[in-house]
């Protein structure tokens, strides 16, 4: 699945973001939730995604 929040940016030093935590990250964002509060991402909301 694929978060809604999910951006992709154009800096090269951080090439993926979160619109809902409003941060940009080297790493997957949900990754970084995780690793700085211990729990899975209390703002994620899945994407439908178009076949």
């Amino acid at each position: 699945m694929v978060c809604r929040h999910f951006y992709v940016t154009w800096d090269p030093n951080f090439p993926k973001g979160c619109r809902a935590f409003q941060f940009k990250t080297l790493n997957q964002p949900s990754l970084d939730v995780f690793r700085s509060s211990g729990q899975l991402c209390m703002k994620f909301e899945s994407k439908l995604l178009k076949k």
